[in-house]
C-alpha cells in the first residue's frame, strides 16, 4: 500500500529497475557468455587448478563426448567412499582425520591424529564477548548470527591480517573449532527467546569425538552412538566439494584480494545460505514432508508418478515444475555422497522404527528420475543428490530445520579454509576478477533543469 511519498518512490524506482534489468536471451549465446561461469554443454569453465578436492561425475572423450560415469569425490587424491568405509569398518570417527587431511594434505599417523583432535577440542570454547553476543543477539536464522559471529572473531584475533602460512592454519583451525559451538550456542539462545526453554551453556569434553560435542552441545548427552557416528559420516561427505561449487569459489574470489580470513569465511557462509546451494536441503525436506500428506498410498508407484508428474508440470507443491533433491550440475549416474548417506540412513531408520519413511524416500527417489525422463527425455543424466536424503537424517538425529544449513557450513569450513589457504599461497595470489559485457546504449547528460 502506497501511503507516502517515500512509499511512492520505491515502488517507482522498483518498477523502473524491473525494466532496466532485461535483456535479449540471444545475446548471451552470441557474446558467448558463460552464464553461472557454466560452458553451453554444461560442463563448468576451468578457472584455476586445486590440489585438493575432486568431484567426477563423467569423463569426456576424444571427440568431446561426454561418457557418464558412477560419482567419485576426492579429498586430497583419497577417495571418500574408501576413507568412510574404513572408518565405519573400524568403528571409530574420521571427521577429525579428513580435517587433517584437508587441511595438511596428508593423512596423520596415530600421535598426530589424536594431538589434532585435543587441539580442536581445547579451541571450540568462545571468547567471553563472542558469547555474549550471541546470547544478546536477535534474529531467527542462525547462519546470519553465524556469519556475525565469525566477523566478531576477527576483534579478538591479535593477528587477523597475517597471511602466512602459520597464521592461517591457526586461524583455521580455531574456525572449524568454534563454528560448531556457535551454532549449538545460538539455537539454544533462540529456543529460551521463541519458546521459553532452558538455556544450556555445555563446553565440549576432551574424550568425545567432534560429532559428539556438537550433539552434547546441541541436547545435552541424550544421543546413541549411531546417531554421532552418523553425523561424522555427513560431516567428512559435506567437508569439502571441490573449488567450483558456490560457497567455496566465493572463499577463493575474496580471499584472491587479500582480504581477512574471517571476512573471506563470512562469506562462504553467505553464499552457502542461499536455497540454490546449501540451503537446499530445507527445500528437500519441506517437499518430503507435502508428499507424505498428500500422497494415500506410499507404497503405490503409480500414484506418486502422477503426483510428481504434476509437479513437473507445475501443477503441485510449490509449481516450480521442479523436484528437489534430483539432479546435478557435475554427477550422473550416481552422488557418491547421497550412496553413503543413504547406507547410514537405512541403519538409522531401523533403529528409530522409521523404516517405512525410509523406504518411501526409496521409492521417490527411483519413480522421481523415471518421471523426469518420461517427460523430458534422456538428455541430461539424473541421480539423488545428497540433499534428497539429509534433511531425514538431520530429522531422525533430532537436529532442528534450522540448523540443517549451518551444519552444513560447520562441515564446509574445514574444506572454505583449505582453499583460502591455497589460494593465498600457491596460486600466485593472483585476484579473480572476471568479464561482464555491457549492453546498454550510450546517452547525451541531460541537465538537471531540462529533464
Amino acid at each position: 500500500m502506497i501511503t507516502t511519498h517515500q512509499d511512492y518512490l520505491i515502488y517507482k524506482l522498483s518498477d523502473e529497475m524491473k525494466g532496466h534489468t532485461k535483456m535479449d536471451p540471444d545475446l548471451f549465446k552470441k557474446l558467448d557468455v558463460k552464464r553461472g561461469l557454466r560452458n553451453e554443454d554444461g560442463s563448468g569453465v576451468l578457472v584455476g587448478l586445486t590440489n585438493i578436492g575432486n568431484v567426477v561425475g563423467y569423463e569426456v572423450s576424444p571427440d568431446k563426448t561426454f561418457i557418464p560415469l558412477e560419482g567419485k569425490l576426492f579429498f586430497r587424491g583419497y577417495e571418500v567412499s574408501d576413507i568412510i568405509h574404513a572408518i565405519m569398518a573400524e568403528e571409530r570417527f574420521g571427521f577429525e582425520e579428513v580435517a587433517f587431511l584437508l587441511l595438511s594434505g596428508r593423512l596423520p599417523d596415530r600421535d598426530e591424529l589424536e594431538i589434532f583432535k585435543k587441539m580442536l577440542v581445547q579451541n571450540m570454547p568462545l571468547e567471553k564477548n563472542t558469547l555474549l553476543h550471541i546470547i544478546e543477539m536477535e534474529g531467527h536464522n542462525i547462519m546470519n548470527i553465524l556469519a556475525r559471529s565469525v566477523m566478531e572473531m576477527y576483534t579478538f584475533d591479535e593477528n587477523p591480517d597475517d597471511v602466512s602460512i602459520e597464521n592461517l592454519m591457526r586461524q583455521s583451525i580455531e574456525l572449524v573449532s568454534k563454528i560448531p559451538t556457535i551454532i549449538a550456542y545460538a539455537y539454544n539462545m533462540m529456543r529460551r527467546k521463541d519458546f521459553g526453554r532452558s538455556l544450556h551453556i555445555r563446553e565440549a569434553k576432551e574424550d568425545l569425538s567432534f560429532a559428539e560435542n556438537f550433539l552434547y552441545m546441541l541436547k545435552g548427552p541424550k544421543y546413541t552412538v549411531l546417531e554421532a557416528r552418523t553425523l561424522d559420516v555427513l560431516m567428512i561427505l559435506h567437508a569439502e566439494h571441490g573449488g567450483g561449487n558456490n560457497s567455496t569459489f566465493t572463499v577463493r574470489v575474496t580471499s584472491s584480494t587479500g582480504t581477512d580470513t574471517y571476512s573471506s569465511i563470512a562469506a562462504g557462509i553467505g553464499s552457502l545460505k542461499g536455497p540454490k546451494h546449501g540451503g537446499a536441503n530445507l527445500k528437500v525436506s519441506d517437499m518430503i514432508e507435502h508428499l507424505k500428506e498428500r500422497i494415500a498410498n506410499w507404497n503405490d508407484e503409480k500414484e506418486i508418478e502422477e503426483y510428481l508428474t504434476r509437479m513437473l508440470h507445475k501443477e503441485a507443491y510449490d509449481h516450480s515444475g521442479l523436484i528437489y533433491g534430483i539432479g546435478h550440475a557435475v554427477y550422473t549416474k550416481s552422488d557418491p555422497r547421497a550412496v553413503l548417506l543413504k547406507e547410514m540412513a537405512e541403519k538409522l531408520a531401523i533403529e528409530k522404527s522409521r523404516s517405512e519413511e525410509f523406504e518411501f524416500l526409496k521409492r521417490i527417489e527411483k519413480v522421481a528420475i523415471e518421471t523426469v525422463y518420461k517427460i523430458k527425455g534422456r538428455g541430461k543424466l539424473m541421480c539423488a543428490n545428497v540433499d534428497f536424503y539429509s534433511g531425514f537424517v538431520y530429522d531422525m538425529l533430532g537436529i532442528p530445520p534450522e540448523i540443517y544449513t549451518p551444519l552444513f557450513a560447520m562441515a564446509r569450513s574445514v574444506g572454505w579454509c583449505a582453499h583460502r589457504n591455497e589460494e593465498l599461497n600457491f596460486n600466485g595470489s593472483r585476484i579473480i576478477r572476471p568479464a561482464y559485457r555491457c549492453v546498454t546504449d550510450e546517452y547525451d547528460y541531460t541537465p538537471i533543469s531540462e529533464r
